[in-house]
Formats: C-alpha cells, structure tokens, sequence
C-alpha cells in the first residue's frame, strides 16, 4: 500500500512494487514550500479526474496519474474506507495530489501546520 511519509519539511509519497508501476514512479517527493493547500476529506473523491495512466478498479482503488480536460495533473492513490488527502501544489510536476491513508488525519495536521506559515 502506498506509504506517505513527512518531516520537517518534505511530504514523500512511496509506492510499493506493483503500484510503482501503476504510478510511475517508485516515489515522489515535495518540499512544504510548494504545497498551496491542504485538504482532508472523509473518503473517496466521486469526481471525474479525466484521462488517467494507472489502474482504476471501479468504486475500489485509483491509482495512477490523471489529466482532467481543464489541463489539472494529478497523482492519485485512492482507495475506498479511508481518509482522503487533496494536496494543492504550485511550479511542480502535478498540480494536485490526491492520497489516502488510515493517518490522513495526522498527516493533514503535521502539513497544515507547516503550510501556514
């Protein structure tokens, strides 16, 4: 499953094996300086993401990169039953991050407190 890990000043997000190859990449790393906001959400996101890279088992997991016809890429790693994180980005490779994690909530409180400064 894929693991979000955060310091002082970095969120990582690390994908494990076969999720790697759905997602891309093996990780994916960004300071606390580019993150514009910081949402949680109590579950899945029902909205249309647009054209995707990864792997989408309906009403289950999403995984990958999606490009919505306005032209917003994102890294999702959603899964149905837990907390969802919707992560605004500025000047990076995606502009949204969309992850769930059972420590959405902490996770959200270690950002969010470094994002408004």
């Amino acid at each position: 499953m894929t693991a979000i890990r955060v310091d002082a000043s970095t969120l990582r997000v690390e994908f494990p094996a076969w999720e790697a190859m759905m997602a891309g990449r093996s990780q994916y790393s960004v300071a606390y300086a580019a993150i514009s906001r910081v949402e949680l959400l109590p579950g899945w996101s029902a909205e249309v993401l647009g054209v995707r890279s990864g792997l989408v088992v309906s009403g289950r997991i999403k995984l990958g990169t999606f490009r919505h016809p306005s032209g917003v890429r994102r890294l999702v790693a959603m899964r149905r039953g837990l907390p969802l994180l919707r992560i605004g980005l500025a000047g990076q490779e995606f502009d949204e991050l969309l992850l769930s994690d059972v420590d959405a909530p902490r996770i959200h409180h270690a950002i969010a407190k470094e994002v408004r400064r």
